[in-house]
């Protein structure tokens, strides 16, 4: 009776080294997992501060023209281009009537 209480014993004890091997197996997996997780946040956070730095992007969007903060830019853009019409009367053509308006003095006033 004493042999079998001794191989149950030893097989007790060969259990519970096998359970203590797999627990720090686990624990080594998950401190391994652990670090890969805190190195992937630690990367992250800093592309995040890389993206919001405006000088480390590839873009040189912050460089300004001497004129950027003038008051009458852009202003031939966005005024309206009236479009060139061929009329085959010199009289009436498009020309014709902008130099009569410039230059031509109708009862004291340029038409």
């Amino acid at each position: 009776a004493s042999d079998a209480s001794g191989d149950e014993d030893e097989d007790t004890e060969e259990l519970m080294r096998e359970l203590a091997k797999i627990k720090k197996e686990r624990e080594a997996e998950e401190e391994a997992e652990k670090e890969r997780q805190a190195k992937l946040d630690e990367r992250m956070k800093r592309d995040e501060v890389m993206r919001g730095n405006p000088l480390m992007q590839g873009d040189l969007s912050l460089k300004r023209k001497w004129d950027d903060d003038t008051v009458f830019k852009n202003q031939a853009r966005t005024a309206p281009k009236q479009k060139q019409r061929f009329i085959n009367d010199a009289v009436r053509s498009d020309f014709h009537k902008k130099f009569l308006n410039k230059y031509v003095w109708v009862d004291g006033l340029a038409h």
